[in-house]
């Protein structure tokens, strides 16, 4: 884990030729050769209440907020398209508790149904086969890529806001501070927009990071804020992600000698719970169709390499035959499609450096996943090493020929899962997300598993490859985010908000991140904005009950249900002496994991289920400081 408050140097950048935000010029992710860095001209001065840099949901959910308040609103997207990854494949969305989904997110996925609701929207499949289009709904949280970009359109269409696409920011010097406030951010092409106040709405927290805001890359050791689900992970190896047949990480099988095959990191399995610099693994999610006339035949990569693969091959050859990704069916026989299994979309392990790098290397890195899953996707479908009977069943998918048009039928945005993590006066973790701590300052609610997928592969004692990383736990209902978490710390930048990469750990982060809340969240960042400009208030002044009152009215969802209550739990620290807790046993047999019952020691229990005869164990070893 890396913790830093300062403003990365040396950064060098590539992008679009770009006069005031309309594009001249453009290379699309995972072409070999990178666009030129324009070079830094003066460019035209822009000015409004609330700047937002960032097109993703939140993003625009931010912006239309600030103009349904009255406020002006620029907003920036470095690419050429809105909507993140709802409108870039995401469209099972991770919904949780869908009562704690409200505001302007809550219209959006109403604004979905009622495009589905209407006949034309139905092309290649009839409404009434499609099991997610529910008669008795008023939502929709299925839907195309295209859909969800078109209507985040239209929603902005009804507003005052200004919309600049294709502008990046120039993160070396391009973000203009004076005392503790953001004046005026610069893009690469030097057009400069100033503000009362920014939202940093990108996945990558490049503004948060620019302003010289605090921030961590990584996973915290559990240690850190008294987690029990963060930092390495090895134990917590029983999700359906992992390699559950014995395959050899070595070019030669058996042979450590020979050396690694591509993609297993040359480490132990490590200590559970010690904390690292790494990251869950990205994916496209790609939108695919088994319909004929609508369907797009899986590309070879130009640089296509075989080897590349060696570890799915062993996979299926060492007998587990699980077809390795998850479509979930969208309208008109479309897919989300997610990673599955051992070796799938995730490209493990390829974007620890992608959260600070410069564009130029992001471009690279974004071209290696693209070329990687996209060499998956063939050879899953063509070559003579994959078994039969996936290949024949790959053989009726492929890209959904009316979707990312523009790009060869591939998603515009790739699923940064996590990058930057603000560290703000509050910082949300797993206690939050399990209600053992419950905050009197809720601008948002989260309710989805705290979920990461793979972080790395490593090598066994036994000398096999294993994934570490995927935790997959619910926690066990809604939970309360705080105001806190998306506002810097005080004394460092005072008119910024960060509804994204907001202040939370790594294992929080996991249940925090999904598509739904980072609206909440953004609608939330914009009513602190417009709020702290009219009553002339700071945002860490802003009076909370003003807040919420405005949110509430807005729609927003800031309460547990009444079926949702606070945990009794027993924190360690709050007991004398050597406390021994079951997620510290060595265990044998079966076990389950509950919170059904409390009180009860840190997140849970175990108990065998009155299974297995009485032969499952738990064996403790500690250290006993002093004798007595």
């Amino acid at each position: 884990m890396t913790l830093s408050n300062h403003r990365p140097s040396g950064i060098r950048a590539t992008g679009f030729l770009i006069t005031a935000g309309i594009l001249i010029a453009a290379v699309p992710h995972g072409a070999a050769q990178l666009p030129v860095k324009p070079q830094r001209q003066s460019g035209t001065a822009h000015e409004a209440d609330v700047i937002v840099y960032g097109g993703t949901s939140a993003g625009v959910v931010a912006a239309i907020q600030t103009s349904r308040m009255g406020k002006q609103a620029i907003l920036i997207e470095p690419t050429g398209h809105l909507g993140g990854m709802t409108a870039n494949g995401l469209g099972w969305t991770d919904t949780g508790d869908k009562r704690v989904i409200g505001g302007i997110a809550r219209e959006f996925y109403r604004r979905i149904r009622q495009h589905y609701d209407q006949p034309e929207s139905w092309s290649f499949e009839k409404r009434e086969d499609y099991d997610r289009y529910r008669p008795g709904d008023s939502e929709m949280w299925t839907f195309e890529p295209h859909v969800a970009e078109n209507i985040l359109q239209s929603m902005l269409n009804d507003s005052t806001v200004q919309v600049v696409l294709n502008q990046r920011l120039d993160r070396s010097s391009g973000v203009r501070v004076s005392g503790n406030a953001i004046q005026s951010i610069s893009m690469e092409s030097g057009e400069t927009y100033s503000g009362r106040h920014f939202i940093d709405a990108t996945y990558e927290g490049d503004l948060m990071a620019a302003a010289g805001v605090t921030f961590t890359v990584g996973r915290e050791a559990n240690e850190r804020y008294g987690e029990t689900l963060n930092g390495n992970q090895v134990r917590a190896n029983t999700h359906n992600h992992r390699f559950v047949v014995n395959v050899s990480p070595y070019q030669i099988p058996g042979d450590p000698d020979s050396g690694l095959i591509p993609e297993v990191v040359n480490s132990s399995a490590g200590i559970d719970g010690d904390g690292d610099h790494r990251i869950q693994a990205f994916c496209y999610r790609m939108c695919m169709t088994r319909v004929p006339q609508n369907r797009v035949p899986f590309p070879r990569p130009s640089d296509y390499d075989e080897r590349q693969y060696e570890l799915l091959f062993r996979n299926f050859e060492a007998g587990d035959l699980r077809v390795p990704m998850s479509p979930g069916m969208l309208p008109n026989g479309k897919t989300d499609t997610n990673n599955n299994g051992a070796v799938s979309t995730d490209f493990i392990g390829a974007n620890y450096d992608y959260a600070d790098a410069t564009y130029e290397q992001r471009e690279q890195i974004l071209a290696r996943h693209e070329s990687w899953q996209k060499g998956l996707m063939w050879t899953l479908t063509n070559h003579p090493r994959v078994p039969e009977s996936v290949r024949k069943h790959m053989a009726e998918w492929g890209l959904a020929a009316d979707e990312f048009r523009e790009n060869g039928n591939w998603p515009y945005q790739i699923y940064v899962r996590e990058a930057r993590r603000m560290v703000s006066d509050y910082v949300t973790i797993e206690q939050d997300c399990r209600r053992i701590r419950v905050v009197d300052d809720a601008v948002g609610m989260g309710s989805y598993n705290m979920d990461s997928h793979n972080v790395r592969r490593f090598v066994t004692p036994d000398g096999f490859v294993q994934n570490e990383g995927d935790v997959q736990v619910s926690p066990g209902g809604p939970y309360l985010i705080s105001y806190r978490s998306i506002i810097p710390r005080s004394g460092e930048i005072g008119n910024l908000l960060v509804p994204i990469c907001l202040s939370s750990s790594h294992i929080a982060y996991g249940s925090i991140r999904m598509e739904p809340v980072f609206m909440i969240l953004g609608q939330s960042a914009a009513t602190a904005a417009v709020l702290s400009q009219t009553t002339d208030q700071t945002l860490h002044e802003l009076p909370f009950e003003q807040l919420r009152a405005r949110l509430l009215r807005d729609g927003q969802v800031l309460d547990l249900p009444p079926d949702i209550r606070a945990k009794r739990v027993i924190l360690p620290s709050s007991l004398p002496g050597v406390v021994l807790d079951d997620d510290q046993a060595e265990l044998t047999g079966a076990w389950s994991s509950s919170s059904s019952v409390g009180p009860y020691v840190n997140s849970g229990y175990r108990h065998d289920g009155a299974v297995g005869g009485g032969q499952a164990t738990a064996v403790y070893r500690f250290d006993v400081p002093e004798t007595g």
